[in-house]
């Protein structure tokens, strides 16, 4: 698996202006592509692109992570799950559950971050409610 970063002459995303999430990211052959969107305290949102037969091996994070699909359809596995995910979906992976993700074929996807303390406060606000 390669991996590499599309950071290196990326323009930022600009503020207050629409733009199409697939074109964020472009594929590259034989690897893994990501970018950097948006990174604050609450989290973090990256752009991955997926080369077909790459993937990302088993794995947990101590935060839920939210994948949106944009483009081709991703093979994830989740807490021992499989499942295929077409564009246009939206899959919670939830906080330390293991996941791994693959690629039958070229994909794209949004990856969205929560850290657990920023998470958990929110949570606790809606309970209140």
């Amino acid at each position: 698996m390669r991996k590499r970063t599309a950071e290196d002459g990326a323009e930022k995303v600009s503020p207050a202006k629409a733009v199409h999430v697939a074109d964020l990211i472009p594929y590259a052959n034989g690897a893994i592509v990501s970018r950097t969107i948006a990174e604050n305290g609450g989290g973090t949102i990256t752009a991955f692109s997926f080369d077909a037969g790459q993937g990302l091996s088993e794995h947990s994070a101590p935060f839920d992570a939210i994948v949106h699909i944009v483009d081709g359809e991703a093979e994830l596995t989740i807490g021992g799950e499989k499942m295929r995910a077409p564009a246009g979906s939206l899959v919670v992976m939830p906080a330390n559950v293991p996941h791994a993700v693959r690629a039958a074929g070229r994909f794209k996807m949004l990856l969205t971050m929560l850290r657990a303390g920023a998470a958990g406060k929110d949570r606790k606000r809606r309970e209140k409610h």
